[in-house]
C-alpha cells in the first residue's frame, strides 16, 4: 500500500468537500445512524447504572490535568521504571522517527512480518505503509482493522473503525481479499456475525502461531512500575502480547498516569464510554519482560509527534486528556453524516477536529477546515468521560485559523473590525438601525456572494422590526 493509495489519508481534500461525498451516499449514512445510535443508547445505560459517574469523570479530568503539568517528570520515571523491569525505551520526537525506530527494531529480529494490535498511533504515524516500503508485511489482528486491511480501505471510527461497512459488504471483502493475505474465507461465506468472526479467526490463527515480532500501542502507561495497559474485547491483543519472542509498543507520551491508583478511575469509565461494558473482556498488562512469561525482549517507543506543541496551549491542551473512548463520535450529528473519512485523519469525530490541527498544524487545507467541523452543540462535552470541552477548544482552534490568514480569514477579520467600529459608536449604530429599518421593503431574500448566498439559501434572514428598538423604547419607556 502507497502513500497515497486508499489505505491513507493523503492528498485528501477539505472538511467541507469531502463531507459532501458522504452525506450522498445513502447506504454510508444508513451504516453510520444504526451504528452510532446503537452504541450510544447501550453507554447510556451503563453510565446510569453507576450513581457516582459525575465524580468519576471529574477524578479522571483532574488526574490527566496533573499527570500533564508535570509529564516531564512522569516520563522519566516511566522509562527508569521499564528499563528496570528489562525493557528498552526510545523516544521518537516525530513520524519519521519512531517509523525508523520500530523498522530498525524489526530488522534486527531478521523477521519480516509483524502482527499488530489495534494502535492509533501506529496509524497516525503510517507505520504498516512505512514497513511494507521496507519489506516487512505488518498484519492487523483487530476485527475491524482486518476488514479495513483487507479492503484497502481507511479507518471511520476510534473503537469501531469499519463502522461505515456493513455485513454483506465485509462478507464480500473477506471472500475477495483474505486469501491474497494468508488463509482464504471459507467457501460459502454467509453474513452472519458468527461466521464473519469465524472466517477471521481461522484466518488470523496462522499469523498468531507463526508471528516472532508483535507490535502494539498502549491504553494507559503507570510510571511507578512502567506497567503498560491494553484493554480490548476480541482477544487478539492478548494473543499479540504474549506468543510474540519481540514485541515493540508505539505509545503517544500523553498515555502515562502517575501510579495504579490513578489508572483504577479510567478502568471503570473506558469500558462504559466506549464499548458499554462494565469492563473489557481482555484487560492485559506488561511490565518489561519475564524470563519464560511473554516476549523475551521489550521496546517502547514514546512517540511526540506534535503533542509538545499541544500541551503549550493552555486551551488546546484538553485534548490531550483524550482516552480514546470515541463516545464523543457516537453522540455527533456531524459526524453520524459526514462518516470519519470526511476528517482526513486516523483521528475523525469531534476529538479528531480539535487533535488532529494540533499534532499536524493548520497549515494545510484540511487542517484548518477541522475546527469548522462542528455544529458546536455540546453534546461531545456532555459525554467525554475525562470532560474534554471539545466546543471551547473548536472556538479556541477557529481563531488561531482566523489569525493565520487566507483570503477568506482577511475578509472576515476586516468584518469584524468594521463591525466592531461601529459598536463602539452609538451614534453611527442608532443611524444605520435607522436606514435599516426605513428600507427593509427594499432586502434581499437571500445574501449576495457565492459563500453567503449558500449559507442563506436555506436558512430565512431575520427579519427587521418598523422601527429600531432604541427609538420604540423612548416612545414607550420614557
Amino acid at each position: 500500500m502507497n502513500e497515497t493509495s486508499g489505505g491513507t489519508f493523503v492528498g485528501m481534500p477539505a472538511f467541507p468537500e469531502a463531507a459532501r461525498a458522504a452525506v450522498g451516499d445513502a447506504t454510508l449514512r444508513a451504516n453510520l445512524r444504526h451504528a452510532t445510535h446503537t452504541i450510544r443508547d447501550k453507554r447510556a445505560r451503563a453510565v446510569a447504572e453507576l450513581d457516582d459517574w459525575a465524580e468519576l469523570r471529574q477524578a479522571g479530568k483532574e488526574i490527566k490535568d496533573r499527570t500533564l503539568r508535570h509529564l516531564d517528570e512522569h516520563l522519566v520515571r516511566l522509562e527508569e521504571a521499564v528499563t528496570a523491569a528489562g525493557g528498552t525505551v526510545h523516544w521518537a520526537a516525530d513520524a519519521d522517527e519512531a517509523n525508523r525506530i520500530v523498522t530498525a527494531l524489526v530488522r534486527a529480529t531478521g523477521e519480516t512480518e509483524v502482527v499488530k494490535v489495534k494502535s492509533m498511533a501506529t496509524q497516525e504515524i503510517g507505520l504498516n505503509e512505512h514497513l511494507e516500503a521496507e519489506g516487512i508485511a505488518a498484519y492487523e489482528t483487530d476485527l475491524a482493522e482486518l476488514i479495513v486491511q483487507l479492503g484497502d480501505d481507511r479507518p471511520s471510527h476510534i473503537l469501531v473503525p469499519a463502522i461505515h461497512r456493513n455485513r454483506g459488504e465485509i462478507r464480500d471483502i473477506f471472500r475477495e481479499k483474505m486469501g491474497r493475505w494468508g488463509r482464504p474465507a471459507p467457501e460459502g461465506l454467509s453474513d452472519t456475525p458468527a461466521d464473519l468472526a469465524e472466517a477471521a479467526r481461522l484466518h488470523l490463527r496462522e499469523k498468531f502461531l507463526r508471528a516472532r515480532v508483535g507490535i502494539s500501542g498502549a491504553n494507559f502507561m503507570v510510571a511507578e512500575t512502567g506497567t503498560l495497559v491494553v484493554v480490548e474485547s476480541e482477544g487478539n491483543g492478548r494473543m499479540c502480547l504474549t506468543l510474540p519472542e519481540t514485541l515493540i509498543s508505539v505509545v503517544g507520551v500523553e498515555k502515562v498516569v502517575p501510579t495504579w491508583r490513578d489508572l483504577e478511575v479510567f478502568l471503570q469509565t473506558l469500558p462504559r464510554s466506549s464499548t458499554a461494558e462494565r469492563m473489557n473482556p481482555y484487560t492485559s498488562m506488561w511490565t518489561g519482560t519475564s524470563d519464560g512469561d511473554g516476549p523475551s525482549a521489550f521496546h517502547l517507543v514514546l512517540l511526540d509527534n506534535g503533542r509538545t506543541d499541544a500541551l503549550a496551549d493552555e486551551v488546546g491542551r484538553q485534548a490531550l486528556r483524550c482516552i480514546r473512548c470515541s463516545a464523543c463520535l457516537n453522540v455527533c450529528p456531524v459526524y453520524e453524516r459526514a462518516s470519519g473519512h470526511a476528517y482526513g485523519s486516523v483521528y475523525p469525530g469531534p476529538i479528531g477536529a480539535i487533535l488532529t490541527p494540533q499534532l499536524r498544524g493548520t497549515v494545510s487545507e484540511i487542517d484548518a477546515s477541522l475546527p469548522y467541523a462542528s455544529s458546536l452543540c455540546g453534546a461531545c462535552y456532555e459525554v467525554c468521560p475525562v470532560a474534554i470541552d471539545i466546543p471551547e477548544v473548536l472556538v479556541h482552534l477557529r481563531e488561531r485559523v482566523a489569525a493565520e490568514g487566507g483570503k477568506g480569514h482577511r475578509l472576515e477579520r476586516a468584518a469584524i473590525k468594521a463591525s466592531s467600529w461601529v459598536l463602539d459608536h452609538p451614534t453611527a449604530l442608532a443611524t444605520g438601525e435607522r436606514i435599516a429599518s426605513a428600507t427593509r421593503a427594499l432586502h434581499p431574500k437571500r445574501l449576495p456572494g457565492p459563500g453567503a448566498r449558500q449559507w442563506s439559501e436555506h436558512r430565512n434572514l431575520p427579519e427587521l422590526p418598523a422601527e429600531p428598538f432604541r427609538d420604540w423604547w423612548k416612545k414607550n419607556r420614557r
